[in-house]
């Protein structure tokens, strides 16, 4: 089981970024696709997760959710995370990961993908 995270880079405060999360080794058709965050110094912070069964998300909070977006692409095996109006303190190593269910708990995922570097300059 692989998970694969890409589109990480350097961006100005403003920007964008589309990160992805290619994920081979098995059917995670009925799994959960999360996306977490670590800046230098503090701890592993859930962004928020989608169903790879029916597309729906969560966030952690509804300030991430209005700049944020998960959305995932079945026949790629692929779950993608939209960052807009990206901030200095958005700087972090971003993580997919999957779970069997649904949660904010880093606890609950079983595989993690190596994580991709964001940073965001003011």
């Amino acid at each position: 089981v692989q998970l694969q995270a890409s589109g990480g880079g350097l961006v100005q405060a403003g920007g964008s970024l589309r990160l992805a999360c290619w994920a081979s080794g098995r059917s995670f058709a009925s799994w959960h696709m999360g996306w977490f965050r670590q800046a230098p110094g503090k701890e592993r912070e859930f962004v928020g997760r989608i169903s790879w069964s029916t597309g729906s998300t969560y966030y952690k909070d509804s300030v991430m959710k209005g700049r944020f977006a998960i959305s995932r692409d079945n026949a790629k095996n692929t779950v993608y995370l939209q960052m807009n109006s990206l901030k200095p303190e958005d700087t972090a190593v971003y993580y997919c990961a999957a779970a069997s269910y649904g949660s904010s708990r880093s606890t609950a995922y079983d595989y993690w993908g190596q994580g991709t570097q964001v940073t965001v300059s003011s």
